[in-house]
């Protein structure tokens, strides 16, 4: 592993965990020439996953659109980047545990949504807004009433 402070190849390993809720695994390095230390995450690499869009064509699964849409929906939200990062990594796990090769990137948007809604109903109804492409007020009004159990209790 090259260090970032000075590009030199010659650093070690001084602790290793693994991380909560994902297949990574946290490792503090030292760098032998300069004597900094900085952090690494070591992921296990996954089958090549292709998402069918709506129109049938087909694209490489690319986790920066789901935090995109995430952030999106959560911006001006008091949810920390550590919550998101968790939900996106669990819709991730999700993904993946399927092993299939293929997914469409609707089951993708339903799988985002049931993990928003726990996170933040408020952020749920703006990403449901745009994929679910709300046509009229009453549609919005429909899936508002239907959370309103949700946010009366939380």
């Amino acid at each position: 592993m090259r260090c970032p402070y000075c590009s030199q190849d010659n650093t070690r390993v001084v602790d290793s965990r693994p991380v909560e809720d994902t297949n990574s695994i946290r490792r503090r390095r030292l760098c032998d020439s300069c004597g900094k230390r900085f952090t690494t995450y070591e992921k296990v690499e996954t089958i090549p996953l292709t998402v069918i869009k709506k129109d049938q064509n087909r694209e490489r699964y690319d986790r920066s659109k789901i935090q995109d849409g995430v952030l999106r929906a959560c911006y001006k939200r008091p949810t920390s980047i550590e919550k998101i990062e968790e939900m996106i990594d669990a819709v991730e796990g999700e993904i993946f545990r399927a092993e299939d090769r293929e997914i469409s990137s609707s089951r993708i948007g339903e799988i985002v949504m049931v993990h928003l809604k726990s996170l933040d109903p408020v952020a749920y109804v703006r990403f449901a807004s745009v994929y679910r492409e709300f046509k009229d007020v009453g549609t919005f009004m429909d899936e508002l009433k239907k959370l309103m159990p949700q946010l009366e209790q939380g």
